[in-house]
Formats: C-alpha cells, structure tokens, sequence
C-alpha cells in the first residue's frame, strides 16, 4: 500500500512538472514564431517575456535538483553559529520588491538584540523565502504580510502571517508532506 501511495504521488508530480513546463515552452515559443514571422517586432518586451520564461524553467530545474538530492539525503547543511535576525531580514529585503509591485505591505519585525542560532543560514533563507514566497501568491493587493523574530527559551523562533486566502483546515495535517498541494481559490502561478 505504501509503495503504491509513492508511486501514485510520483506519478503525480511528473505529470505536474511536465505541466509547469509546457505553459513557459508554449510561451517561449509563440514569441519566437511571432517574432521570426515578422508578426511582432523585436523590443526590450518580447526579450523581457522570453527571458522571464526562461527563468521559470531555470527554477523548475532547480527544484527538481534540490528535491532529487533531499530524496537521495544529499543535502548538505553548513551549521554556523549566526545572528538569525540578518539572514531573515536580508530574505525578506530580496522580496520587497515583488510585495511592492503587488501592492503588499511587507514588514520585518526584529528583536534589537542578536537572535544567535547554530544554522545553515542559506537554508533558513531558503525556508523564509519560500515562505514568503507563497504568502505574497496568496495575498491580495492592499494585503500585508508580517514576518518576525524572537527568541522563545532560548531557540530562534520565526513567524510569517499574512492576510491572504489562508489554509483549509482540511489541509493543514497534509502541508508538510512531500509532493503535496492544498487546493486553491486562485489561479496557480506554478511552482513545485
């Protein structure tokens, strides 16, 4: 049965990656015919669009890289003792934009003392940002996003709460597990 419900979820995501795929081929594509064709000339929007595009696939492939080498427990974590307060605040800036180009009120909320933690701090940027990352899909324009630090008996604790579209409580026993995805009132945007 367990091997069955893997490979039902294998069988799953392929077909999901395979998905994610073809929206920015199909895009890339258009634009190129459109562009040899002669039916739209050539400009800083048509480049802008293919190379978005391509950075989607890039990500895509990035994913699948990372989840290949946590399936297989190559993932290397490089522990250092730091200041959790900087490497949150530094994920948090890099997405500033977006939020602002969403119309998103992002606000960082740090202790004024040092937060130190023995982490891999790429990694604990990496969870923030994606963290982040699906609050800012799931806000609404006009929204807000919070993401804040404390220490709590003695361990770096770190939050992010938004005034998006929220989880199902159906779901949320099942959002940590591997290949899963909550349903969704809005579009996907891709993503893996």
């Amino acid at each position: 049965g367990s091997l069955a419900e893997t490979e039902t979820r294998r069988t799953r995501l392929l077909g999901e990656v395979a998905h994610e795929m073809r929206t920015p081929l199909t895009v890339i594509d258009a634009t190129m015919e459109a562009l040899t064709d002669g039916v739209v000339e050539a400009g800083p929007a048509q480049y802008g669009q293919v190379q978005g595009e391509v950075r989607r696939l890039r990500r895509l492939a990035e994913d699948l890289s990372a989840l290949s080498r946590a399936e297989e427990g190559r993932t290397e974590l490089r522990r250092a003792r730091v200041d959790v307060r900087d490497v949150v605040m530094r994920a948090v800036e890099r997405l500033r934009p977006q939020a602002d180009d969403a119309s998103i009120t992002l606000t960082c909320v740090m202790p004024d003392t040092a937060l130190p933690a023995e982490i891999d701090g790429d990694r604990v940027a990496q969870i923030v940002t994606n963290l982040v990352g699906n609050a800012l899909r799931a806000t609404p324009a006009g929204g807000s996003i919070r993401v804040g630090g404390s220490s709590v008996d003695g361990a770096a604790r770190i939050e992010v709460a938004d005034t998006g579209e929220g989880i199902d409580p159906a779901d949320l026993e099942r959002i940590f597990e591997r290949f899963y995805r909550a349903a969704s009132h809005r579009p996907r945007e891709g993503g893996s």
